[in-house]
């Protein structure tokens, strides 16, 4: 089956990206990378028109196709409801920038890390200028936004706050924040999950790469605690340092300290010159999200409250789900936020 329902209005380009910044990375990953651009209805009658541009990230394990073929039945994949809006006149018609940071973990947090990579770099350094270099997008950060879901809303939500000259709005749906309520109770779980394995996070890891994935209850929970580390607390060989204690599952507050550095809810305060520069804020999560990130996105709307953004500057919304089939959460923020681009 095509990827793109006849009547898709727009175009997207599947693009591949030869990432300097990306190769000889340490889990020996492609330094190719694929890169989908979407534009919009109209793009190419119009050939003196610029365009502002979201730059759209992926959760944790997702890979580029997931954007068209994740929602499965009975739901639109988000590509085609945001194409939809922009063919009815909507919302006024943007980019769409839809970026693979990928690893053999799962995902790259969006961060630079010598246990997985310069993904940070390879965002703002190496794909934004690509993109302004070929595509007639407005080039400047009152027109350029990121957003995302999970560690996809982790990196708009941190990617704003560390590069404000790039980025000048951001959304972020259950984005990863409030560590303490994301994570330790997993730590906890994982601790017994560990048990099978002697406490050894990678005699885990040589099973799971020996069968078929995600088998075994435990699978996506140890994988996201041995990605995070990966990201978060890699040793000075970049082997991921887990942030508990495997057999009692006791924090390690040397290690656990560096992955609340990457707490958004943590990183607000030094960076509330960044966030007060922001147009638009969107911030939204499940009520019943299983990792608790509907108390990481009030915690979230409170911190970027007390760092001085105007009340105008966010939309917030908690509403009734999980972590899962919140996809069309996108087209919504995407149209508030074309808004507030648009010359």
């Amino acid at each position: 089956m095509p990827l793109w329902p006849p009547g898709f209005a727009g175009r997207i380009d599947e693009r591949t990206i030869d990432s300097r910044l990306l190769r000889g990375n340490p889990l020996g990953d492609p330094h190719r990378r694929p890169l989908w651009v979407y534009t919009p209805p109209g793009y190419d009658d119009e050939p003196e028109r610029r365009y502002p541009a979201v730059y759209m990230l992926l959760g944790f394990t997702g890979t580029l196709p997931a954007w068209s073929n994740s929602p499965g039945a009975f739901r639109t994949s988000v590509p085609v409801a945001t194409d939809a809006l922009f063919a009815r006149g909507e919302a006024p018609p943007m980019i769409l920038v839809f970026v693979d940071a990928w690893t053999t973990y799962g995902g790259s947090q969006y961060v630079d890390s010598p246990g997985t990579g310069r993904y940070h770099s390879y965002l703002c350094e190496e794909v934004v200028p690509w993109v302004d270099a070929r595509y007639r997008t407005l080039p400047d950060r009152d027109h350029r936004a990121i957003a995302g879901k999970s560690s996809g809303g982790l990196g708009a939500m941190v990617t704003s706050m560390l590069r404000p000259d790039l980025f000048g709005a951001f959304a972020t749906h259950s984005g990863d924040a409030l560590s303490e309520a994301q994570y330790i109770p997993h730590f906890l779980r994982a601790a017994r999950d560990l048990r099978a394995y002697d406490g050894d996070v990678f005699s885990w890891w040589r099973d799971f790469r020996s069968r078929v994935a995600f088998t075994k209850e435990e699978d996506l929970r140890l994988l996201e605690i041995l990605a995070v580390s990966a990201c978060f607390s890699p040793g000075s060989d970049g082997t991921p340092l887990l942030p508990f204690d495997p057999v009692t599952g006791a924090l390690r507050p040397e290690v656990w300290e560096r992955w609340l550095r990457w707490d958004p809810v943590r990183m607000a305060p030094a960076h509330a010159d960044a966030l007060r520069s922001m147009r638009a804020i969107w911030i939204d999560a499940g009520t019943r999200d299983e990792w608790f990130l509907d108390l990481g996105a009030l915690a979230f709307r409170e911190a970027v409250e007390r760092a001085g953004v105007p009340e105008e500057t966010v939309r917030f919304e908690l509403f009734e789900a999980g972590h899962i089939a919140i996809e069309y959460r996108h087209p919504q923020a995407l149209a508030w936020l074309a808004h507030r681009l648009t010359p």
